[in-house]
């Protein structure tokens, strides 16, 4: 449940578009970093009295590493000026039924400037599409795209299995001007367009953002139980079969690693195992970077040979992947390692990214 704090704020931090990082401090003294969507719940000063959700905070979950400001209950928001009492501007909620479900105008509602296009649209064209099980994925996987087709317009579709807002990636506000946009499907909301499912979503992307490729990922947080089938990514086989039904080629990103401390994230993650291997019915290309070093090598063999009944297990060459990915615009971490703490997760990324670009012809 929600552990409620009370405080004031002391401090604007640093901003990125969408979210804004405040210093709290509470009756006790004590002080709290907390986060606040400004969209959500205006614009925090100084001075201002905020309520916060701190349960991730005090637990010390990793990605949820703020309290979040639900309220300024003393300076409430206007409303916003494109508000109506009708669905002129816009009847997707998102959140729904939670105290800070925000109402917002789907791409492919009646409203939507784009409804015709996607009322009519059945097909992705056969565009690439490259899913992944983490948000860390996101930048490598586009650093591979681009070291190959610069310019490629790639559009991102952050899937509800983590972060809701996608105002809480800092990377992808550091993304903006390298990404043809993101679409925020399902319960997820804050991209530069709002889709109801991620097929509304895959087709938005290729009608409406003109992207030549795509890439499928949750937002950062994901949730894992260390079970088999009790972890948000498993959605990425969902979404293989989202990309097949709608005539895309779907790219699987696995996620590969030789640093992880659990064995069960060692070699092929037991996560791509079970979406790509148990849960996407459709056929995939799986991207296996070429020189890896010899015992990871032949852990990831070994681990994806039950899967090619199903799939095409490919070798992409990894020859400049390195620099790309060492000048991404954005910093490259997963689970907190950096590029050098694990470089073979971040290479396999950059490896489908570079598989799919290839397909552009």
């Amino acid at each position: 449940m929600v552990r409620w704090r009370s405080g004031t704020v002391t401090t604007v931090r640093r901003r990125w578009a969408g979210a804004v990082e405040l210093d709290v401090e509470l009756p006790d003294g004590a002080r709290m970093r907390a986060l606040a969507y400004p969209a959500l719940v205006g614009e925090p000063e100084p001075g201002d009295r905020v309520l916060l959700n701190a349960g991730a905070l005090l637990m010390g979950l990793g990605t949820g590493g703020y309290a979040l400001v639900v309220a300024l209950p003393d300076r409430l928001p206007a409303d916003p000026p494109q508000a109506r009492d009708n669905r002129d501007a816009g009847h997707l909620v998102k959140a729904r039924y939670t105290p800070l479900q925000p109402i917002l105008l789907g791409v492919d509602e009646e409203a939507s400037p784009h409804h015709a296009r996607l009322a009519a649209a059945e097909s992705v064209d056969g565009m690439p599409v490259v899913t992944a099980d983490l948000h860390s994925a996101l930048p490598a996987i586009l650093a591979g795209v681009h070291a190959d087709a610069p310019r490629a317009r790639v559009a991102y579709l952050l899937t509800d299995g983590g972060a809701l807002p996608a105002w809480f990636s800092r990377t992808l506000a550091g993304l903006a001007g390298h990404l043809a946009g993101t679409v925020t499907v399902g319960q997820a909301f804050g991209g530069d367009l709002e889709a109801t499912t991620l097929h509304s979503g895959l087709l938005a992307a290729r009608h409406v953002l003109d992207a030549d490729l795509a890439i499928v990922a949750q937002g950062p947080g994901n949730l894992g139980t260390g079970t088999r089938w009790g972890f948000s990514g498993v959605a990425v086989g969902e979404a293989v079969n989202a990309v097949a039904t709608l005539g895309g080629r779907p790219v699987g990103s696995l996620r590969v690693s030789d640093a992880d401390p659990r064995p069960r994230h060692r070699g092929v993650s037991h996560h791509s195992l079970t979406a790509y291997g148990r849960v996407a019915l459709a056929p995939a290309d799986l991207v296996v970077p070429d020189r890896l070093e010899a015992p990871l090598a032949a852990a990831v063999a070994a681990a994806l040979a039950p899967l090619t009944g199903r799939h095409r297990i490919v070798t992409v060459p990894t020859d400049g992947l390195d620099a790309a990915l060492r000048a991404s615009p954005v910093g490259l971490s997963t689970m907190g390692r950096g590029l050098d703490a694990d470089h073979a997760y971040f290479l396999a990324a950059a490896a489908a990214g570079r598989y799919a670009a290839g397909l552009l012809g």
